[in-house]
């Protein structure tokens, strides 16, 4: 017996049947039939998809995001360049990015729970080969596979969250979701931070184990949708395509609702400028701030979290105005924060604060202003494609915000390496104003595409 066709054809007989775990779970006779009960259950159960989920993404960070406090200490004991470091980064990126795109495609049709739960498990275990290698060669096989590894994070929580929540809501649901991100990068390099005194390799070992924890958690407490728990389809995400000839073929959905609307192409493309500046802060930053600003490993750690912690405030704020005061289009948020980020930076930049609490100051306001187009470009494309495309419209952009780091890894170690921080400062202010050209490009993109995909 076949499953419903929710999610574009899911069922038992989809999958190999060594692969069967994969499968999505089948949907359940409505359990509650009074609507209040209903009411209830359904908001209990977003509760739980909404905190486990964030919590589940941001232990993802800790086994990805630990490199950037380490660099400094494994330059000194293994004789690492800085352009090797950025090579590293690079080559995580692009894999990366590859596999959020690839398994993007496999989140949208696959069980989130256990996607989710065996991507972190191995990220986890490539951590550890990581931390007990000394060579550069098994140190690159085991990042660059800790990059596909990655990439199982977060197609399943898109699938989640557009399968759990509306798209009027969408925007500042997913905006607090999005807070994993700072939450795991910010404390993991302040663990890191103290780690790193007992050797670097702590910094690999002791998140792996944390995160292997935090797997088991994450399948006792995940869901894949409501139809699994007896729940019916939320409200106003009927799934789109359906006619006279029955539920249009999930591929060729996907082929008209994301990779045929240019809308989620110029939003893509801007994510790769988004990331750029993202990340040449976040994983250059406590190298940035010890060789440009003098400011000790331990004390960079902290203010690199002060980036990320400003961030939650920054994907908060206007995952609300997206929803409140642009009618939930994203894109049009984003011109502003783009603009706004690249005044950040030029201003820690130029202006000549030289104490760590100025510094700090002027990093907060750089990642209030990245961190909203970072958590908005996923959101946008995902009410655009519909909950049945969510995932593979996700892995598009994040195909194109990790090949940034052909840019902000490699290319910016190498850009500083030969001319000084100062011309990587002006590379990341031009690169904003970029963004934010192509965020105004999109600025005529519908909230979402239910209607429109309901009508084709």
């Amino acid at each position: 017996m076949r499953s419903s066709g929710a999610d574009g054809g899911s069922g038992p007989g989809r999958f190999p049947r060594w692969l069967a775990w994969f499968e999505p779970p089948p949907a359940l006779p409505v359990a509650v039939a009074d609507s209040a009960e209903a009411a209830a259950s359904f908001r209990r159960w977003q509760r739980q998809i909404l905190f486990s989920s964030l919590a589940g993404y941001a232990m993802f960070y800790f086994v990805r995001k630990n490199i950037g406090i380490a660099m400094p200490a494994m330059q000194a004991d293994l004789g690492i360049t800085k352009s090797d470091l950025g090579l590293f980064l690079t080559l995580h990126g692009v894999i990366y990015g590859l596999s959020k795109f690839a398994n993007g495609i496999l989140g949208d049709r696959c069980n989130a729970r256990v996607f989710m739960v065996a991507g972190l498990v191995a990220s986890a275990l490539m951590n550890v080969g990581f931390g007990l290698s000394s060579t550069g060669l098994m140190l690159g096989v085991f990042w660059m596979a800790n990059g596909w590894f990655q990439g199982m994070g977060f197609p399943p929580c898109a699938r989640l969250m557009t399968h759990w929540f509306s798209p009027r809501e969408l925007a500042t649901k997913m905006s607090f979701w999005n807070t994993s991100h700072s939450i795991g990068a910010s404390l993991v390099v302040v663990l890191c931070g103290y780690l790193v005194a007992g050797g670097w390799r702590l910094c690999f070992l002791v998140p792996a184990a944390l995160a292997l924890g935090s797997a088991w958690v994450l399948h006792q407490v995940l869901r894949d949708r409501p139809q699994s728990v007896g729940l019916p389809e939320l409200p106003e995400t009927e799934t789109p395509g359906k006619g006279e000839g029955g539920e249009e073929p999930w591929g060729r959905f996907a082929w008209r609702a994301v990779f045929c609307n240019p809308y989620i192409w110029l939003i893509a493309l801007a994510n790769f400028f988004v990331y750029t500046v993202r990340y040449a802060v976040l994983d250059w930053g406590p190298t940035l701030l010890h060789e440009y600003k003098g400011i000790e490993l331990s004390h960079a750690g902290w203010m690199v979290a002060a980036f990320e912690v400003s961030g939650i405030a920054g994907m908060l704020l206007t995952g609300w105005l997206t929803d409140r005061v642009f009618g939930s289009r994203g894109a049009r948020m984003c011109v502003f924060c783009m603009l706004a980020a690249g005044v950040a930076v030029l201003l820690f930049w130029k202006l000549p604060v030289e104490s760590k609490l100025g510094s700090t100051a002027l990093l907060c306001l750089a990642g209030f202003a990245i961190y909203g187009p970072q958590a908005l470009v996923g959101i946008t494309v995902a009410n655009l494609a519909t909950k049945r495309a969510a995932a593979t419209a996700i892995g598009l952009t994040g195909l194109f915000g990790y090949a940034s780091t052909v840019l902000s890894g490699w290319g910016l170690g190498t850009l500083v390496e030969a001319r000084g921080w100062d011309a990587g400062f002006a590379g990341m202010v031009a690169l904003a104003g970029v963004g934010a050209l192509l965020f105004a490009a999109a600025w005529p993109a519908q909230a979402h595409g239910y209607r429109l995909n309901q009508a084709k």
